[in-house]
This record gives structure tokens, C-alpha cells and sequence, in this order.
């Protein structure tokens, strides 16, 4: 059983490793850059390249500009544009204050508690049981919360629920889970551009045999690179929602109804909706079936720890 670390300690840990992670993200690119260039020298028969270093870092050098150039405008659209991107994704709609009360509630009362400025609340018409938060400032803070979890949670689990998300925001974690799923769609666009070139490249009988050589190398890295950033991304993510529980637990001082409410959302939470978005969620399970296929394997792809574990650790708060 795994004993509780204590908020502070969990933070201070768990802040380390986003580091170490964020930092992993560009130098993965980088290094599969020199790596493809490394390779292709010594396969290739071309006498300038003898010597596979001094030729890999010399071509790294002269893409390196390039690179670094693409890299950072698509970061750039892609940071910018995320809120409006995950609310159509999504379909989340302003939750009225009108009508919802009970909530606005909650969250100003945590918020006031925290020194937090108030986030915006939007909700999803859905029956399941799921919320996130998102957003990439003060101004674009935003909790998501679904129709299902609004109704069948009592106020204690939905302010605890609450105060999970008020966590992502106050330690930035939405800020660096988003940096996480821009640079793995980059790596993920990567893969595909190489396959069609490697496919329809072969079809029209356009490549030539070092053509060919090259296509192999850098679908076999951009491969590679793309399931280590997966990993990358996934082991941030989970990472991020153990301190989010344990902030929640000391923000509430009500741990046990952060463990209530992961029960009912537990088998309850599934959403149609695209995978990285499910990955901000409080809570992202496979389906039961899919679970099946090599537990092993899937842990290190899992967004999020398993539910009873973190059910368990906040029982011992």
C-alpha cells in the first residue's frame, strides 16, 4: 500500500520530474534530427560522408535554424488557439450562473479560500461523470464540468471534484499538459508525413536507392521518437493528477469525499471525445475491454493511475 508523502513533498517532487519531462520534449527533436543524420551517413555510400559524426553534426548544424523555426510557429498556433480548440472538441457550452448556483458556490468559496482568481465554468451535456480544467492564463482559465457529475454528486464530492481542478490550475499543470500534447502532435504529424512520402513515394517508383535508405531511417525514428514522447507525455500526466488529489485533499480538508467522488465517477466518466482532451479529464480509464489486451504495456500509456490506487492513498490522508 503506498503511503501518502505529504502535499508539499508531492509538490516539490512532482514539479522536478514536469521539468525534467518538458525539457525531454525538445531535445527529442533534436536528437532524432542528429540521429537521422548519423545513420544515413553510414549506410549511405557517399565518400564525404566517411566519417558518420563529424557528418551528422555538421548537416544538424546547417537544419538546425529550419527546425527550430517550424517547431516554434507550430507551438505557437497551437498554444494560442488550444482553449477554443478543446471548447469545440468538447462541445462545452458557459454553465449559466442562473441556474447553477450551487456550483458558482462552490468554486467562488474554494477560490476566495485559495487567493485564487475565480476560473470560468463551462459544462458538458452529458449523463457521465467527467470534468477537467484548461486554459492557458488567468483570463483563459476555465473548469469543465459535466451534466452527470453536477447531478449525482453531493456538494462535498462535486467542491472536492471542484478543488482537484482548481489544483491543475494553480500549480499550471493545464499550462504543461498542453506544451505536452503540442509537442507529441508534432512528432505525430512527423510520422505521418514520412509514411505517405515512404508509400506514395514507392508507388510512383520515384525513390532511388539512397532515397530509399533515408525514407526507412527517418520512419523508423520518427517512429521511435513519437512513442517516447508518449511516454514522456503520459508519465507527466499521471504525475500531475496524484498532486492534484493531494492538493485537493488539503485545500477541502475533506480527503474522503475526493475518494467518494472517484468512486461514482469510476466506470462512469467515459466521454466521446478526442484523446488528448480525455487526457486533461480528473479521470481517463480505458474501457474494460481494452484493458484486456497487456496491462503491462498499456500502464506506461495510461494517462492517468489507476483509480483505486488514488482512491487508496486518500484514504490514508
Amino acid at each position: 500500500m503506498a503511503a501518502y508523502t505529504g502535499i508539499h513533498t508531492q509538490i516539490a517532487r512532482n514539479n522536478r520530474l514536469s521539468v525534467i519531462y518538458l525539457m525531454a520534449f525538445p531535445l527529442l527533436i533534436f536528437a532524432a534530427v542528429w540521429v537521422f543524420f548519423f545513420l544515413l551517413a553510414g549506410w549511405t555510400e557517399d565518400p564525404q560522408m566517411a566519417d558518420p559524426v563529424s557528418s551528422a553534426t555538421e548537416l544538424f548544424i546547417n537544419v538546425l535554424p529550419g527546425v527550430t523555426a517550424v517547431v516554434l510557429i507550430w507551438f505557437l498556433i497551437a498554444y494560442f488557439a488550444n482553449t477554443s480548440m478543446i471548447k469545440a472538441a468538447t462541445g462545452a457550452k458557459t454553465l449559466s450562473r442562473k441556474e447553477n448556483m450551487r456550483v458558482y458556490n462552490l468554486c467562488e468559496n474554494l477560490c476566495m479560500s485559495q487567493g485564487m482568481t475565480m476560473p470560468k465554468l463551462n459544462i458538458i451535456e452529458s449523463p457521465a461523470l467527467n470534468a477537467f480544467a484548461s486554459g492557458i492564463n488567468k483570463k483563459s482559465y476555465t473548469v469543465t464540468l459535466t451534466r452527470g457529475i453536477i447531478e449525482k454528486l453531493n456538494d462535498e464530492e462535486l467542491e472536492a471534484v471542484i478543488a482537484h481542478e482548481l489544483m491543475h490550475i494553480r500549480n499550471h499543470d493545464v499550462r504543461l499538459l498542453i506544451i505536452s500534447i503540442i509537442f507529441v502532435g508534432i512528432f505525430s504529424f512527423a510520422v505521418q508525413i514520412v509514411l505517405r512520402s515512404f508509400f506514395y513515394g514507392s508507388l510512383g517508383g520515384r525513390r532511388n536507392k539512397d532515397a530509399g535508405k533515408a525514407m526507412i531511417i527517418a520512419l523508423v525514428i520518427a517512429l521511435i521518437a513519437y512513442c517516447l514522447s508518449l511516454i514522456f507525455k503520459f508519465g507527466l500526466s499521471r504525475k500531475r493528477e496524484y498532486m492534484a488529489d493531494a492538493g485537493a485533499a488539503d485545500m477541502t480538508r475533506n480527503p474522503r469525499a475526493l475518494a467518494s467522488a472517484l468512486r461514482k465517477i469510476s466506470g462512469n466518466h467515459q466521454l466521446d471525445v478526442n484523446d488528448d482532451v480525455k487526457q486533461l479529464f480528473i479521470e481517463n480509464e480505458p474501457q474494460k475491454d481494452s484493458k484486456e489486451f497487456s496491462l503491462n504495456l498499456t500502464s506506461w500509456f495510461a494517462t492517468h493511475p489507476p483509480i483505486d490506487k488514488r482512491i487508496q492513498i486518500l484514504e490514508q490522508f
